[in-house]
């Protein structure tokens, strides 16, 4: 291959949003702790029931690629119900998009003292004017474990339903 000029294609890098330290801004609320003391182990289950609307609110920042170039889709969705409460589009993941979208959500919500409001460790959701933004308005902020999608699987379900639907077909 060497002499030949040969070599192989690698995939295009994907999109990481991830940039701090890990478990310190905030725990996963949607964690229950269940510690099986019969077989000696200690475990966690994903609890995502709730009771209404504007419980529980989870968040990401998924990448798209189209003709023009990538976009990047920053959606709320209500864990209850599955509706979008709202979302932004950018050509370029930034701190102004995700503001954007709780600006948009808060507008049209306003009481949503003791929500959980759950994303990943994306360095957005880090940032202290995102925490203080949610603080001020009495919610409650969750964070996937490091690694773990299937912590935030409610909007990681949407993501690859919607590319599936748009990009891939079905």
């Amino acid at each position: 291959m060497k002499i030949l000029g040969l070599f192989g294609v690698r995939p295009k890098a994907k999109y990481k949003s991830y940039k701090g330290e890990v478990g310190k801004i905030c725990k996963n609320l949607l964690l229950t702790k269940i510690v099986d003391e019969e077989n000696h182990k200690t475990y966690y289950e994903r609890n995502f029931k709730t009771t209404g609307v504007n419980k529980i609110w989870s968040t990401d920042v998924s990448e798209f690629h189209i003709a023009a170039g990538k976009l990047y889709l920053s959606p709320i969705i209500d864990v209850h119900n599955r509706e979008i409460i709202s979302y932004t589009i950018s050509t370029s993941p930034n701190y102004k998009q995700v503001n954007d979208m709780l600006d948009k959500a808060f507008k049209k919500h306003k009481n949503l003292n003791n929500l959980i409001f759950h994303s990943d460790q994306g360095w957005q959701y880090q940032m202290k004017q995102y925490r203080d933004k949610l603080l001020n308005k009495g919610i409650r902020q969750s964070m996937s474990r490091k690694g773990n999608c299937y912590d935030n699987c409610v909007i990681e379900i949407f993501f690859g339903t919607m590319k599936n639907e748009m990009f891939y077909g079905c």
